[in-house]
């Protein structure tokens, strides 16, 4: 077995702004609220002294490991030279937001934070619509899950003095995404033949004995699928076995030379190969 990393390139956070920016705006502006800003800046005096538009502020202030989705098992693949391959299981991050409206009217406040409320309480999983670059990939296997208004352990007045603002109403909003490592266990070829080679105790070159093992596959030739319990006769060899549950088959102590090998499965379907042991692996479709 080998184990390679390839740290990939990842621009999840930045391709989650823009997820939701053109998630916020596209929904803001169908239901009246046009020219709305979008900003991902911590709300600040000095920010919020700068504001000249009706503006949505979407900060990131926590990012941290999901306590509620570990993903454990590796996910199976196909390496280089086609060796089986393995990937480690991405960690689930949460990414917690506060959320906060800001317009010269208490009211005009109001209203737009009620709405940005309701566009994101719409969505339980962002939409495939507004996803690009990282977020393809992070929700592939796992959703890209929300969640609206959960409490914050730090939302009083502490919160908003740490980032040098006043306080304000605000949203706390939470996105689990998947980070993946670029790990990958790439395990050797599949051992399908092999050789025992005997010799008498008391005797010379002449007693020495190679027999060998061969095994292979049946296959369905329309599904491609492996199946199982099909019956395999070698004619002129040991006899006969039967593929296991993973379609898979081997003829053990096999004397070198030709031989012919015939498959039957349950419902009549028949297949037949010639074979030279020792050689290479014997597969089957049906």
């Amino acid at each position: 077995m080998q184990t390679a990393t390839t740290i990939p390139m990842n621009t999840m956070l930045a391709d989650l702004d823009e997820a939701l920016r053109q998630l916020m705006t596209d929904a803001l502006t169908e239901k009246g609220f046009d020219g709305v800003e979008i900003s991902f800046e911590a709300p600040n005096k000095e920010w919020s002294a700068q504001l000249s538009v009706p503006t949505v502020n979407v900060f990131l202030y926590d990012l941290r490991e999901s306590p509620e989705e570990h993903p454990m098992d590796w996910e199976g693949g196909e390496g280089a030279n086609g060796r089986a391959a393995e990937s480690r299981p991405p960690i689930r991050l949460d990414a917690s937001f506060a959320v906060s409206a800001w317009t010269r009217e208490v009211e005009d406040e109001h209203r737009l934070l009620s709405q940005v409320a309701s566009v994101l309480f719409a969505y339980p999983s962002l939409p495939e619509e507004v996803l690009s670059g990282a977020l393809v990939q992070s929700a592939d296997k796992y959703p890209i899950a929300a969640a609206l208004g959960e409490p914050r352990q730090d939302g009083g007045p502490e919160f908003w003095t740490s980032i040098g603002g006043s306080y304000k109403v605000s949203l706390d909003y939470r996105v689990t995404m998947s980070l993946y490592s670029g790990t990958v266990l790439e395990r050797g070829p599949e051992v399908r033949t092999q050789t025992l080679r005997t010799r008498q105790i008391d005797g010379g070159s002449s007693t020495v004995e190679e027999l060998h093992r061969l095994g292979g596959t049946i296959t369905g030739k329309k599904s491609g699928e492996l199946l199982p319990n099909v019956w395999v006769v070698m004619e002129g060899g040991r006899g006969w076995t039967a593929s296991d549950r993973d379609g898979r088959f081997i003829f053990s102590s096999v004397r070198e030379g030709s031989y012919e090998l015939r498959a039957r499965s349950a419902d009549g379907k028949e297949a037949k190969l010639k074979v030279e042991v020792p050689g290479p692996p014997a597969d089957l479709a049906l």
